[in-house]
């Protein structure tokens, strides 16, 4: 096995470009997704050849990936399209916190851990990847019914985990919480005035400049959000959010091109996000006791969320349970979500290396279903390569059901 030192750090990344731009498009036609294969690669170099550990480099090319991915999620949520389907997503939403909460106790009375942190695995096994997601939905086969409800039932799902994420870390302290709620509070204040003085004196004189805007301040605002302890991914969503609200006035920051814009430019970043994470796996998270409680979930949890959804959608809308179970199985992906959890697990809380091993696995397998599952490739996260599906307003109609 070569040592380290014995490449030189421009080889070392030159070979890191290939790998995760070429090996894992040429392993999806296997339909292992990208995001899969580069934390496998990740976990090839550190635990393999002892590359890329603590590098700094790959750290910023990380931050960036999960900055981008959050910032495209956020400005995927569009709150007029949710509003068509209000009384199905909410009636989804309730069955998600039911199963959340049912989840929570489970952990806590098997796995003996305190409920705050039950409650965090609960939000790692049930919350899907929705900017992961989305981006499959071109190579899913789905049709346009199931399009619009996979990416509308993902993003509601993601809203609420987010706020419960923010809620159970940040509770540790009355004080904490105050704070982190003053500053959450302040940004969302603020950021429509910072759109609103660029569209007035910055865009006039320097045009195109709006997708540079949005990725800094995205920065910026994860900074900030990094350092009250939830992570990048909060300040990210939430400029996304504000963008999609702030459309009128700008269109630019919030059309068609800039999300293309923002998706080609995480496609490059993302896959050093997971390459990361692979890194920080070591042999012993993925003991006989870690693979135990990874199956125990997948054989658990999977199925029960895939049903729920087949369940609800045949009794609310009258559709098959086949086609329920698709839209079950295309929104059972977690492994952003699963990651980053079990990454504060490990990090805030000092969990044991069964849970996190656990975690791991499990994000790692459910993301696989899919692409098994209907039959087609599932790629990560890259650039579309074709139209993206126009989404179809649901109707009063028999697919639907509602309006």
């Amino acid at each position: 096995m070569p040592q380290p030192e014995a490449i030189s750090p421009e080889l070392q990344y030159v070979l890191l470009l290939f790998a995760l731009f070429v090996v894992p498009r040429i392993l999806q036609r296997y339909r292992l997704p990208s995001a899969v294969t580069s934390v496998a690669l990740g976990a090839l170099a550190g635990l393999g050849f002892g590359l890329f550990e603590k590098d700094a480099t790959i750290q910023i090319l990380s931050t960036l990936g999960i900055v981008s991915l959050f910032l495209f999620a956020g400005l995927e949520v569009d709150f007029r399209q949710l509003r068509r389907g209000t009384w199905v997503l909410i009636q989804h939403l309730v069955i998600c916190v039911a199963l959340l909460v049912a989840i929570t106790l489970a952990v806590h009375a098997v796995l003996g851990l305190h409920l705050r942190l039950a409650s965090l695995v609960a939000l790692a096994l049930v919350t899907p990847s929705t900017g992961f997601i989305l981006d499959s939905l071109a190579s899913l086969g789905v049709t346009d019914s199931e399009r619009y409800w996979i990416k509308s039932k993902a993003i509601a799902t993601e809203l609420v985990a987010l706020a419960v994420l923010f809620v159970t870390v940040q509770s540790t302290s009355a004080l904490r919480f105050t704070v982190s709620i003053l500053v959450i509070s302040a940004m969302i204040a603020l950021l429509p005035l910072a759109f609103r003085a660029f569209a007035e004196t910055v865009v006039p004189h320097a045009p195109k400049s709006e997708f540079a805007f949005l990725l800094m301040i995205a920065l910026l605002c994860a900074f900030v959000t990094g350092k009250l302890g939830v992570y990048y991914l909060v300040g990210a969503f939430v400029v996304g959010l504000t963008a999609q609200r702030f459309r009128e006035r700008l269109p630019a920051v919030a059309s068609e091109q800039m999300l293309h814009a923002v998706e080609v430019f995480a496609s490059f970043f993302v896959p050093f996000y997971f390459f990361n994470a692979g890194l920080h796996l070591r042999r012993d998270d993925f003991g006989i006791g870690a693979l135990a409680l990874g199956v125990a979930f997948l054989v658990v949890v999977v199925p029960f969320r895939v049903a729920l959804v087949a369940v609800h959608r045949r009794i609310g809308l009258g559709e098959p349970f086949r086609k329920g179970a698709r839209i079950g199985a295309s929104i059972l992906p977690t492994l952003v979500f699963t990651l980053l959890i079990a990454e504060i697990l490990r990090d805030r809380f000092g969990v044991s290396r069964s849970v996190f091993g656990g975690l791991t696995v499990y994000a790692l397998v459910n993301t696989l279903i899919p692409g098994f599952a209907l039959q087609v490739p599932l790629p990560a996260f890259e650039a579309p390569h074709a139209p993206q599906i126009a989404v179809r307003e649901p109707s009063n109609g028999p697919d639907q059901g509602e309006g």
